[in-house]
């Protein structure tokens, strides 16, 4: 009988839990012979509503724009190298746009059978539950999702797979 999962995403977005959401979504990939991608999203409304705000000035929103860029290929560098330590290839995907949106699409393109997330940080208010992006993708996805919890024990996971 074929695996239920051939294609793996794992959302990236820079906090320590999607991290080991990674770590998690490798071996998981290598243990089901799984294909493994890993995206992370610039938030392009996150960074317009602080300009509408009036936080950032538009050549401020540029410079933070190229700060996160470098954030996502840092992550995404970082996370491919622990998918090589473990005999892993994975695929990672840096897109622009609204997170949640995005990763529906790239979903729904690539033929996601898993879509693993980190654990979702505790919602201190209304507005941080709506604008929570793995939230709403995790919401809206069609394929089943994995949240990842317990930190150490995946540490320890992934140290001890070969």
């Amino acid at each position: 009988m074929e695996s239920p999962v051939r294609k793996i995403l794992v959302y990236i977005d820079g906090s320590e839990e999607s991290v080991t959401a990674a770590q998690y979504a490798v071996v998981l990939a290598k243990t089901l012979r799984a294909e493994l991608t890993a995206i992370y999203v610039i938030n392009t409304r996150a960074l317009d509503d602080l300009v509408k705000s009036r936080i950032f000035l538009t050549s401020e929103q540029e410079e933070y724009a190229h700060d996160i860029e470098k954030d996502a290929e840092r992550y995404l560098n970082h996370v491919k190298n622990l998918a090589a330590q473990k005999g892993v290839t994975l695929r990672p995907v840096k897109k622009r746009g609204t997170p949640f949106l995005e990763i529906k699409s790239e979903i729904e393109a690539w033929g996601v059978d898993l879509f693993v997330i980190g654990e979702i940080s505790k919602i201190r208010s209304r507005r941080d539950e709506f604008f929570n992006e793995t939230e709403r993708a995790m919401r809206n996805v069609r394929c089943s999702v994995l949240m990842v919890k317990d930190e150490e024990h995946v540490w320890k996971i992934y140290d001890e797979f070969a």
